[in-house]
């Protein structure tokens, strides 16, 4: 069993600035996107991959990265994952082309990997009862208020300094995080759960060969030879890894008897619906207002403030409800909710009002997805039990950014366009987003009992 840390709030902390780095870079570079193309000559789908680079190994180790943690220890993987993505960060931020930068970017990603499961295994195992849900919407609170000023700042800097300074912002705060962590974590999960490293390759090599294949298809508009074929061993490989993990039964790196629950299969299908949603939304948005309304990268940064502070403001209320009251309805309503603000989006007009047009939308889905982020990060690590908490905080986080994935794939001809295709396919964009976070808001209703416990 792992010991309770002697400093539990040096673990919140540091497991609150370890996340914050993946947050933080993934909006700070959605508004350098047109600083980015035009510095280094990129196209479209250039710039695509600045996004895909990173989240591609991201998708495809989370599952790994969490069972490594259950493994050799969730303190150790969490530090080497810090230290990685500051390394990554570094190169990036020193990239002569872009070919550099998006294996940077890559480096990134499995960094980013590392760090985010063992992230919230250890929050799981440092804290229980109300007090996990007070630490988890802590977490996830105090994480969207710093992320919300990676955009503003990393706006600022492409103004002010240049693209390339957005990723020095990551090194001191990887510092404070390391440093934390080896002064504040306790080791926990080490030898708890034998690594299944056929199980491990297996789902890699799925993960990534579908993220490839989607990739593929997103920077060249079409199915071409190589993305079917990328598609037909990551559909083999899946088939072949639910086969492994059924003979392996308890030695497996993710239990097939996870999904025997209902509220478990509803989790991992409400996870991918609603942040395929908001990924979209947080690419598209800042690279429609600068390049269709003729924002700055400061003033579209300012523009996604509210939904930081939004979400940071209501996440922990709302982990402590939900320890209280079940996570059926804040995990039902908060989509529909979401659903409302990306309605409300198709009001903008670049040339608009930010007030009238752009500010009630994101209003709203700041609100739905606060009353969502802390109860399901909570469900998710309560579904299971203590050994696979890695395993499925990992899986969890895999959903959740092969949904952004596939936004960002769907981004393209959206990024491709000018003038009013520009804003007729964000508008588009909107309603697909608004019909997601619906299905989302239908599968919590469907998969939680309607009282807690």
């Amino acid at each position: 069993m792992p010991t309770r840390p002697s400093h539990p709030r040096l673990t919140l902390l540091a497991t609150i600035l370890a996340s914050t780095l993946a947050f933080i870079d993934g909006s700070v570079v959605n508004v350098a996107l047109p600083a980015i193309g035009r510095d280094l000559h990129a196209s479209a789908a250039d710039l695509q991959w600045t996004i895909n680079a990173y989240l591609l190994p991201l998708s495809a180790l989370l599952l790994l990265g969490g069972a490594a943690g259950d493994h050799f220890g969730r303190r150790r993987m969490l530090i080497g994952g810090i230290a990685l993505f500051a390394a990554a960060s570094f190169a990036c931020a020193l990239a002569p082309g872009l070919g550099v930068l998006l294996a940077a970017r890559v480096v990134q990603g499995v960094g980013a990997a590392m760090l985010m499961p063992n992230s919230l295994s250890i929050l799981s195992h440092a804290f229980s009862g109300e007090e996990k849900g007070r630490a988890v919407g802590t977490w996830a609170a105090v994480g969207a208020i710093a992320s919300a000023f990676g955009p503003p700042l990393g706006g600022w800097l492409v103004d002010s300094v240049g693209w390339r300074a957005i990723f020095f912002i990551s090194l001191p705060v990887a510092a404070a995080a390391i440093g934390l962590a080896l002064t504040g974590v306790a080791e926990s999960g080490e030898g708890q759960q034998p690594l299944d490293w056929p199980g491990a390759a297996l789902a890699t090599v799925a993960l990534g060969a579908l993220t490839w294949a989607l990739t593929l298809w997103s920077s060249q508009r079409v199915m071409t030879e190589a993305a079917w074929i990328a598609l037909g061993v990551g559909l083999a490989t899946l088939a072949l890894f639910v086969i492994v993990e059924h003979r392996r039964c308890d030695r497996a790196m993710m239990p097939l008897a996870l999904f025997g629950t209902k509220a478990f299969v509803g989790l991992t299908s409400y996870t991918f619906l609603l942040y395929g949603a908001l990924g979209g939304l947080i690419v598209l948005l800042p690279f429609v207002l600068i390049t269709g309304g003729g924002y700055s990268p400061v003033q579209a940064g300012l523009a996604l403030l509210p939904f930081s502070i939004g979400i940071g403001l209501g996440s922990r209320a709302m982990g402590i409800l939900t320890e209280r009251i079940g996570p059926r309805w804040p995990l039902t309503i908060g989509p529909l909710v979401v659903a409302a603000g990306f309605a409300l989006m198709l009001r903008v007009e670049p040339q608009a009002s930010y007030w009238t047009s752009v500010l009630p939308g994101i209003a709203a889905i700041a609100l739905g997805m606060a009353m969502a982020v802390a109860p399901l990060t909570t469900a998710v690590l309560s579904s299971v039990d203590d050994e696979h908490t890695g395993t499925a905080s990992g899986f969890n986080s895999a959903i959740a950014r092969t949904g952004g994935l596939i936004a960002t794939a769907s981004c393209g001809a959206v990024i491709a366009a000018s003038g009013a295709a520009l804003l007729g396919a964000f508008h588009m964009a909107a309603v697909v987003g608004a019909g997601l976070a619906i299905g989302a808001g239908a599968s919590a209703f469907a998969s939680f009992d309607a009282k807690p416990g």
